[in-house]
């Protein structure tokens, strides 16, 4: 089983970290709730299909401001507005609304997601579910909770019945990925593409789906959902079958008893004469919109 690292990390660090990163989940969760579908006044990035709002630039200075104040000399990288860890051993990563197309179309599937990350992973991970009024947290060590709540992951043995969810990648469907559905179809496993990796990798950790495939993802998407996965007990894998708490090129989550049969779906689907785009963790390569 994949945990978080070991390494340990000054007690009154993780309370803190906790502490603030919950009041600004908090904070998102009103914002996002009060103004989701009601004239965000959207913009786009790469592609027609890229969403950025007022939303996502007024949370992200909103985090920035109040981690300068409270961690002075920890960098922040975000979505909106980037940043540079620089060699730091602690960076924050956020994104202030993970499934910004669901938020302008008024879906309710969106999250904001902040992490506090060292060079082995995330420390602490907090993630909004505005729609469902839950705030999922997680600490190295400490263990995973909703709302306050200890979380602990059922193992399965059989992914019959069961729900997988992945996403796509920023130009569309990945590589591949007509044929794991298929092999999940086979299995008799159904796949659902949500919308936003936070609450997809949080699916996994809550029971609700048996395993996510991110096939490509940046690293302020995902870090504070796999903080929660991890300390709930979900397996963490990169494509190749390695344990890694942040991947740096794709990842499964899973759990445990069905992390096995989910790679082998995956790596059937990867063409065995192309080598493997690879991706750091921070790299501008895909998106979870």
């Amino acid at each position: 089983m994949t945990l978080l690292s070991s390494r340990p990390v000054e007690p009154g660090l993780l309370s803190r970290a906790l502490e603030v990163a919950g009041r600004l989940a908090n904070d998102a969760t009103d914002v996002i709730t009060a103004t989701a579908g009601r004239g965000a006044r959207p913009g786009v990035k790469d592609n027609p299909f890229d969403w950025v709002t007022d939303t996502d630039r007024t949370l992200e200075r909103h985090t920035r401001r109040v981690l300068t104040a409270e961690f002075p000399g920890i960098p922040v990288i975000g979505e909106e507005f980037g940043g540079d860890a620089g060699g730091a051993e602690f960076h924050w990563v956020v994104d202030p609304v993970d499934g910004t197309a669901n938020y302008v179309a008024g879906m309710p599937w969106c999250a904001y997601s902040l992490a506090l990350v060292d060079d082995e992973g995330p420390v602490v991970g907090v993630v909004a579910d505005p729609y469902r009024a839950q705030i999922y947290a997680a600490a190295r060590g400490r263990g995973a909770r909703a709302n306050g709540q200890r979380v602990t992951l059922a193992d399965r043995s059989d992914v019959a019945g069961a729900i997988v969810c992945t996403e796509l990648s920023a130009t569309g469907a990945w590589p591949g990925m007509g044929a794991f559905i298929e092999q999940a179809a086979a299995a008799h496993a159904g796949v659902r593409v949500l919308g936003s990796a936070a609450l997809t990798i949080a699916q996994v950790a809550l029971g609700h789906a048996a395993a996510a495939v991110l096939h490509s993802y940046h690293a302020w998407d995902v870090a504070g959902s796999l903080a929660f996965a991890l300390e709930a007990g979900a397996v963490v894998l990169d494509r190749t079958g390695a344990d890694a708490a942040l991947p740096a090129d794709g990842l499964l989550v899973a759990a445990p008893g069905v992390a096995d049969t989910v790679l082998a779906w995956w790596r059937a689907t990867q063409r065995s004469d192309a080598p493997l785009p690879r991706q750091a963790p921070f790299a501008d390569t895909t998106e979870a919109v």
